[in-house]
């Protein structure tokens, strides 16, 4: 084991490892309940998703735990899975059979794009006060899923009515609010509990502290009445749905029917470009925001993708085991799989190879009998380890000449503007957009990588098709 992932070399050990498994399966574990309840509204049977999205959890973050050797996990991607079927499904009228080729087609966009290295490319062309900016983003953003989660921010309008996020209430506006911790808000006290505990034991040095944090508010839990065995589909019915799901891309009402007829293909390829550009860009955000600082992706290791050819650095590795994830996912029955950016509670408790991420992918396949046990832990207990984790990767603005618009600006829309808009994609791409527009008003056009151009343009590109088919 120490050969195989190199623990000494890159200063971790056995226990670590699996204290930052556990700690980043039980930050990511809503997705075995969340996805299906999500992908089955658009008439796939839920038991089948349940499996595909376990499967292709554990076949993804084996691939990143054995080919690279680094601690990430990966599961079909939220946001995308409801671009899935809020939008492909029931928005352009595509069957879920037709939204999964899709998806599968995605997965091998973004391996030739790997292959051929662009992906690369495109991280080793974004600026370093860029990616500083990316990085606290990353933190900010998984600072807030954890606030979200846990309800201690909640959503109002200005008469001060709780509304949901996205909720459209005319005259009024829905702003954030801060929970008013009353005792029908229990999930908002027991994070703030967690967030306690966990604060005290990383001040006490305390080894394991976030997950400790996490079980131990999970038991606090129990007597508040959040911690409950979910009531979810065995294993046997599970197994007995995936035919409806596996391979259905491959049958007539998949990748045939997709392009049988050609008066759709313009739409087709829209979509298939908007799910390849936000699944490419989450990922990058996320190896960027969590691998530089913590060291998992080394100075040494960048050279190393600039000189050396096929697949040698870890980056590289990293960046291809993603890419395969998505159409393996899609094969079985999912949305697009993608690197998860809670992956970045493990890398806080300490893992640094992919010993993590067998420990994560072991916790899927257990999740598969035990689902109703995995569900029970709350978000409530996970809130408090995404918090701590997004405090921790702030780190990062330090970096940044905040005194100078010129790049005070392109930061704000990368990093900050990320979590306001709940999306990693979305602020890269704004961020890079107004980077080119700040270079070009200081006259400093030329100092732009191509690269920063081209994919500015086709960002914008997206925006402009996503108007006219949303």
């Amino acid at each position: 084991m120490e050969k195989f992932f190199k623990l000494k070399e890159n200063g971790t050990n056995v226990s670590t490892e699996i204290l930052a498994g556990l700690t980043t399966f039980f930050a990511m574990a809503y997705i075995i309940i969340v996805n299906p309840s999500v992908l089955s509204q658009s008439g796939m049977e839920w038991g089948a998703v349940f499996l595909a999205t376990i499967i292709s959890s554990i076949v993804g973050t084996l691939i990143m735990a054995l080919v690279a050797n680094v601690p990430y996990a990966q599961a079909p991607g939220m946001g995308l899975n409801a671009f899935f079927v809020y939008t492909v499904c029931f928005g352009l009228k595509f069957s879920w059979q037709q939204a999964l080729s899709m998806v599968f087609i995605c997965g091998l966009i973004n391996i030739l794009i790997t292959v051929t290295k662009l992906r690369k490319y495109i991280i080793k062309a974004i600026p370093r006060s860029m990616q500083n900016a990316i990085g606290g983003g990353i933190g900010i953003f998984i600072a807030y899923i954890g606030l979200k989660n846990a309800n201690i921010i909640n959503f109002t309008n200005d008469t001060g009515a709780e509304v949901g996020i996205g909720a459209s209430v005319h005259g009024s506006q829905i702003v954030p609010t801060l929970s008013g911790f009353k005792s029908s808000e229990l999930a908002a006290i027991l994070a703030v509990i967690g967030l306690v505990i966990t604060v005290a034991l990383l001040m006490l040095k305390v080894k394991g502290a976030i997950f400790i944090g996490i079980i131990v508010t999970s038991l606090i839990g129990i007597p508040m009445g959040l911690t409950n065995v979910g009531d979810t589909i065995n294993f046997k019915e599970a197994c007995s749905a995936l035919p409806s799901t596996f391979g259905v891309i491959f049958t007539k009402d998949g990748l045939p029917s997709l392009f049988s007829d050609l008066s759709q293909l313009p739409i087709v390829l829209i979509t298939i470009f908007s799910f390849s550009l936000s699944d490419t860009f989450d990922t990058i955000g996320t190896f960027i925001g969590t691998g530089r600082r913590s060291g998992i992706f080394s100075e040494e290791d960048e050279k190393s993708m600039e000189t050396n050819s096929g697949f040698h650095s870890k980056m590289d590795k990293a960046l291809f085991a993603d890419a395969t994830a998505t159409s393996i996912g899609a094969i079985f029955g999912t949305s697009n799989t993608t690197t998860y950016v809670e992956s970045a509670a493990g890398i806080g408790a300490g893992g640094r190879t992919g010993l993590t991420s067998v420990v994560v992918a072991i916790c899927f396949a257990l999740s598969a009998f035990l689902a109703s046990f995995v569900s029970a832990i709350p978000s409530s207990a996970t809130a408090p380890a995404l918090i701590i984790v997004g405090v921790m990767m702030l780190s990062s603005f330090k970096e940044i000449a905040w005194d100078d618009l010129s790049e005070a600006i392109p930061a704000f829309f990368a990093g900050i503007f990320m979590a306001l808009c709940y999306s990693i994609s979305n602020g890269i791409a704004t961020g890079f957009i107004f980077y080119c527009i700040v270079k070009v008003c200081n006259k400093k056009a030329k100092d732009v990588h191509p690269i920063i151009w081209v994919v500015s343009a086709l960002f914008i590109l997206n925006y402009i098709l996503l108007a006219f088919i949303n």
